[in-house]
C-alpha cells in the first residue's frame, strides 16, 4: 500500500473548497500512528485516505476490525492542495452509521 503521509500533520494542507464523497471497498487499511489511514476502490480507480490518529478513532467507536479489508464505506473529505494522490477525511460512514474524524 502506497502510503499518503509519513508525518502526522494537521488540516492546512487540504483544499476544504473542494469536498467530494465516495463510497468503495476498502481494500488495505493501517490503524497505527501518526493517522490511520484506508486504502480504497471506488469507480474503477484507486484512492488512499487519511482518516485520523487512532486514539481519536477509538474514542469515536471505529475499531480497527471495522476498517479492514473488504469492507465497504463511504468518505466525505477534502483533497490535498499540493499531493493529488492524498486526501484527508472528516466523516466516514461504516455500516450506515456516521464516524466524525475531525
Amino acid at each position: 500500500m502506497k502510503k499518503a503521509t509519513s508525518a502526522h500533520h494537521g488540516w492546512g494542507g487540504y483544499d476544504t473548497s473542494r469536498p467530494f464523497t465516495l463510497t468503495g471497498q476498502i481494500e488495505t487499511s493501517s490503524f497505527q500512528n501518526p493517522d490511520c489511514e484506508i486504502d480504497m476502490n471506488a469507480n474503477g480507480k484507486h484512492w488512499p485516505f487519511v482518516l485520523a490518529p487512532p486514539s481519536r478513532m477509538l474514542n469515536r467507536g471505529i475499531t480497527p476490525e471495522m476498517i479492514a479489508s473488504g469492507k465497504t464505506c463511504t468518505v466525505y473529505g477534502y483533497p490535498h492542495q499540493s499531493n493529488p494522490e492524498e486526501a484527508r477525511i472528516e466523516y466516514i460512514i461504516l455500516d450506515d452509521k456516521r464516524y466524525e474524524l475531525r
